[in-house]
């Protein structure tokens, strides 16, 4: 008979606990942002992580990249200005 181990899915990239990403407000972020830097990785660009991508997938490799904080980005509005987080700031004239 096969016996197959159960896998537990935060024991392999712990996306699940969205507050240790830092910058990711969510998963759906997570996800698209690693999505992102995956395609730049199989276009041939250098991993952030020290890494052999010979024995890693490129998804694990851009998710582990992002959960160290080693990507940024920006988020932007509809009319294409910077997103501020929602915070509105008085201007003092």
């Amino acid at each position: 008979m096969i016996t197959t181990e159960k896998v537990n899915g935060n024991d392999l990239t712990g996306v699940a606990n969205e507050g240790t990403w830092p910058g990711i407000d969510s998963r759906f972020r997570l996800i698209i942002l690693a999505g992102l830097r995956t395609k730049q990785l199989l276009h041939g660009s250098t991993p952030r992580i020290e890494v052999d991508p010979k024995r890693r997938r490129n998804t694990s490799i851009a998710l582990e990249e992002v959960k160290r904080g080693l990507i940024h980005f920006t988020r932007f509005n509809t009319d294409g200005s910077p997103f501020d987080g929602g915070v509105e700031t008085e201007v003092n004239s």
